[in-house]
């Protein structure tokens, strides 16, 4: 029997559905069988980057319009749930998991420091280690707290990119490769297979397989195989 399956996706202030992380993530779930919800905020206050005051009052508006959006949707109907967040829809959408009482698996993109207040459960998260939205120590020490499986990415802002477009597309190229495993539960499929990708600097959480050393790194990508990256001078 077909499985139903829902993938709810939360954009932040600034970044919406047609951004690439939101774009590229929705052809995946798509792809893979989902359903997609698309939650769209509006009247959220901008410019609050580093006032905590005014974030948690957007963060509470968007958990707001999150639920109203929601209203309606019997997850009950649903055998396997995604949420998936950027940045203040993170907090959102942990927030909406964990007071609902959902068995979702989650997908957390540049999440804020706000985001792990809540016991998601299964989460794997991306973040850069230029994001001028959270401190990034502070945001390694939560997951490990939490044991939210973190990727990290050099030099890369909270849109996870750098400016330099070969390495922002190898990047985007890795996130999409991960979150496929977290959707499908299994290594990526021959179409987003690409031997030059950025390094992921850091993964908290991680297996004891993974490892970096001489800008290689090794990372287990499925329970069942491993996958060498090599950096693009290669």
């Amino acid at each position: 029997m077909e499985e139903n399956k829902l993938a709810v996706l939360v954009p932040g202030i600034g970044y919406h559905r047609d951004k690439p992380l939101l774009y590229y993530a929705t052809k995946l779930l798509k792809n893979e069988g989902y359903a997609v919800k698309h939650i769209e905020f509006h009247d959220l206050p901008g410019n609050i980057k580093g006032d905590v005051a005014m974030m948690q009052v957007a963060a509470e508006m968007a958990f707001s319009q999150m639920e109203e959006q929601l209203r309606e949707v019997d997850f009950a109907d649903y055998s396997q749930l995604l949420f998936v967040g950027k940045s203040i829809g993170t907090v959102a959408s942990a927030k909406f998991v964990v007071t609902r009482k959902l068995a979702a698996k989650q997908i957390w993109y540049t999440p804020l420091e706000r985001t792990f207040d809540y016991d998601a459960g299964e989460v794997s998260a991306f973040i850069g280690d230029a994001d001028p939205w959270s401190d990034i120590n502070r945001i390694r020490e939560l997951a490990e707290r939490t044991g939210v499986r973190l990727f990290t990415y050099e030099k890369c802002n909270h849109s996870l990119e750098t400016g330099d477009v070969e390495m922002d597309i190898n990047t985007l190229r890795e996130v999409m490769k991960l979150t496929y495993r977290t959707i499908a539960g299994t290594e990526c499929p021959l179409y987003l297979s690409h031997r030059k990708f950025l390094r992921i600097s850091h993964e908290t959480n991680a297996p004891r397989d993974a490892q970096l050393a001489d800008g290689k790194i090794a990372s287990r990508f499925c329970s069942r195989a491993k996958v060498l990256l090599r950096s693009p001078q290669e």
